[in-house]
């Protein structure tokens, strides 16, 4: 099955251009920021609206599955319309989705508008990604990738500080205002920064594979989200089993139809199908720690609130310390012993963070969670990169789209697999009655599944991702193996 290539995505001329992923880089984090900005605001919401808080949570579901499965058809829509157009149009629906969730007078109108904001959302990530990748040359991908690795692992870790700051000192309502000033400038720079290119208005759209993979994202979202929230009913299990039964389906579809919605034929690019396997077990892992850690420190440790965010920041610190060597690391050593030594370390914090209690020097503890941040950022900027480095420039939209789908899916199943963690450790006769005792048990878990990224690692080729990590002149010529 051959790749269909428009004319947009190959005459366009490739140029590294800074100031246009930074601009990118900007609106991923303002839409990764406000997928969990809301969980410290929760309480203040339900009492300004008269409802529970555990009915709250509809506002951050309806948030997270509108961007999942609005994310499929990001790709076809950029290649129909122009990235452009489509980069500029997100960039607006999510500003003003966010004002009106910020005017919201009652929990209907803020959901309807987190449902809007998530459509935007759903936009600018692939697209913006798709904008910088199509006009940044293979020797530049890790210094572009670098730019969009950072709101990633910065978001999940600032979220719990941001809202809970705004919601403390102004009111939960900043928490979306904050977005319509940055918002606005964003827009104004997507004008001045995006390039201007024409959309592909014959490119039909795939309704079958479109509905099929939609359904199946959604269904996954919800069922992990319905997996933490109420662990003990069936719905969660029973909406993540329609999830994979429709992306089977539509995995099936795809293969056989002509005109089809992704082009499956990515994934026979190795250094692409790590992504998939080790990238998506790395993800899932770490998205696990920002969750574990706060309640750890909180219900095992006995710490209020402040003091544990504040400890957590420091794996924050980690991830912007480490940045500015991330890229000569991969120019060094090349991708294979880079993603190995990130999981490999990466499990060795996890695996110690088993071994903290109460009367751990807080100084030991900061400086574990520092060194924490810092390999699971060298690994994030490998994955990030290696994956579009033998990508050919026809198969980028499938390739986009098919990554962003699965970072959003890796998250919200870092959550789920946490919390399903803790309960199995949790249960009567597992450890004891040491409060900390359910959470040294699922450190050691995802220290486990840690390993299983490196296993992955360990199968890619020497060579793997040459052409980007270290120059066209080192790519083997073999590069799929």
């Amino acid at each position: 099955m051959s790749e269909p290539q428009s004319s947009a995505a190959l005459t366009v001329r490739q140029e590294w251009q800074p100031r246009l992923a930074l601009l990118v880089a900007a609106t991923f984090f303002m839409e990764f920021l406000d997928g969990t900005v809301l969980t410290t605001a929760i309480p203040s919401i339900a009492g300004d609206f008269a409802v529970a808080p555990a009915d709250v949570n509809i506002t951050m579901t309806a948030y997270l599955m509108t961007v999942a499965m609005g994310i499929p058809v990001s790709g076809w829509l950029a290649e129909r319309v122009g990235a452009r157009r489509v980069f500029c149009a997100a960039i607006a629906v999510f500003t003003i989705a966010s004002l009106l969730c910020a005017l919201s007078q009652d929990l209907t109108m803020l959901t309807v508008s987190r449902v809007l904001q998530g459509a935007g959302g759903a936009m600018m990530v692939p697209v913006g990604t798709l904008v910088v990748l199509r006009r940044t040359p293979k020797e530049d991908l890790l210094r572009a990738t670098a730019y969009l690795v950072w709101p990633g692992l910065l978001a999940p870790v600032l979220a719990p500080l941001v809202g809970g700051a705004l919601t403390t000192f102004l009111s939960w309502h900043w928490i979306f205002l904050i977005n319509v000033p940055l918002g606005l400038a964003a827009f104004i720079a997507a004008l001045r920064l995006v390039p201007e290119g024409a959309g592909d208005q014959s490119r039909r759209l795939d309704w079958v594979g479109l509905l099929l993979t939609t359904a199946g994202v959604g269904a996954l979202v919800v069922g992990l989200e319905l997996a933490t929230a109420h662990p003990s009913g069936p719905f969660g299990a029973i909406s993540v089993a329609a999830g994979f039964a429709s992306i089977a389906a539509a995995v099936l579809w795809l293969r056989r139809t002509s005109n089809p919605l992704f082009q499956l034929n990515v994934f026979g690019t190795r250094t692409f199908r790590a992504t998939s396997t080790g990238g998506f077990a790395y993800r899932l892992t770490i998205s696990a720690v920002p969750f574990l850690l706060p309640l750890m420190f909180q219900d095992g440790f006995g710490w209020d609130p402040l003091h544990a965010g504040a400890m957590v920041a420091a794996v924050f610190i980690g991830n912007i310390g480490i940045k500015p060597a991330t890229t000569p690391l991969i120019r060094r050593f090349g991708f294979k012993p880079v993603l190995v030594f990130a999981s490999l370390a990466s499990a060795a914090t996890f695996a110690l963070c088993s071994l903290l209690d109460a009367g751990t020097p807080e100084p030991l503890i900061f400086a574990l969670l520092v060194c924490s941040g810092a390999f699971r950022s060298i690994g994030f900027s490998a994955y990030a990169s290696i994956q579009y480095a033998d990508i050919a420039p026809g198969q980028l939209p499938s390739a986009n789209a098919i990554s962003a789908t699965l970072v959003q899916l890796a998250a919200g199943a870092g959550i789920a697999v946490g919390a399903l963690f803790l309960r199995l450790f949790a249960a009567p006769g597992a450890f004891g009655a040491d409060p900390v005792a359910p959470y040294r048990g699922a450190f050691l878990a995802i220290t486990v599944l840690m390993l299983l990224s490196t296993a992955d690692s360990l199968a890619l080729h020497r060579q793997a991702g040459a052409e980007v990590s270290r120059g066209r002149s080192a790519a083997p010529k073999a590069a799929n193996p």
